[in-house]
């Protein structure tokens, strides 16, 4: 498929896919389980940090973190302390969970994670944002084993978790699955989440020839779905991820 029947394509199969019965096999669901906006980010923006493995256990793990923050996200980490703590998923455990608990703190008494992820003053887009609220985040004392749970596309990483986090944040979805909480960061900035599903059928698609899976073939997939709708580009992560994950 090329062009006109490949952005026809895509968008039949974002519509199929890009609905409420997504939430509920997915870890969207449990941000969907709060009102209020700092609890929705937050929790968001946990889950979508050990958002790797499988869905049944990232859910199984987000719920725990919920339960480690009493059920009461914002007000938690407004009064954190650093204390030990009872948590793992695959290579972030107790330790990180700590210094993401006392950064949220942080970012939250300097204005919140929304005001985290500004224009960055040298680097245009999603790139600098991104690039921004690392800084930002990483502002708070910690040790080195925790870096690598923050993304960082200037050393070429594809920040898929925290792509996924800012569609969830960013995205006005008439169907409800995104949030559409966040105004500052424009819809049109978004990128795609690129994980093993996304790319391997971006690739079948011939939407990318690079090999790697990083930030020059997000940029290289993100080009032609911009080109399919340059308003809301990331509604195609819902073809790309659905084709994958469910066909």
């Amino acid at each position: 498929m090329i062009g006109e029947e490949l952005r026809e394509y895509l968008n039949f199969k974002a519509e199929q896919y890009n609905t409420r019965d997504f939430i509920d096999t997915d870890p969207i669901q449990l941000p969907h389980r709060f009102s209020k906006k700092e609890d929705i980010e937050i929790v968001a923006f946990l889950v979508s940090t050990i958002a790797w493995g499988q869905r049944a256990t990232i859910i199984k793990n987000g719920e725990r973190l919920i339960e480690i923050m009493e059920n009461d996200p914002h007000n938690f980490i407004l009064n954190y302390t650093s204390r030990k703590l009872n948590f793992v998923h695959r290579t972030f455990n107790a330790e990180d969970l700590d210094f993401f608990f006392r950064s949220l703190r942080h970012v939250y008494e300097s204005g919140g994670l929304e005001t985290a992820f500004a224009p960055h003053p040298e680097i245009a887009g999603i790139k600098g944002r991104i690039a921004h609220f690392r800084e930002r985040f990483l502002e708070t004392e910690h040790e080195t084993r925790s870096v690598k749970h923050i993304s960082n596309p200037m050393k070429g990483s594809a920040a898929k978790r925290i792509n996924m986090f800012l569609r969830w944040m960013v995205r006005e979805d008439k169907q409800g699955v995104d949030f559409g909480i966040w105004q500052t960061v424009p819809m049109s900035e978004l990128y795609i989440p690129l994980d093993v599903h996304t790319s391997k059928h971006a690739r079948n698609l011939g939407l990318i020839q690079r090999k790697q899976d990083d930030w020059k073939a997000l940029e290289e997939v993100m080009a032609h779905l911009r080109g399919f709708d340059p308003i809301d580009p990331a509604k195609y992560d819902f073809a790309l991820f659905g084709i994958g994950a469910f066909e």
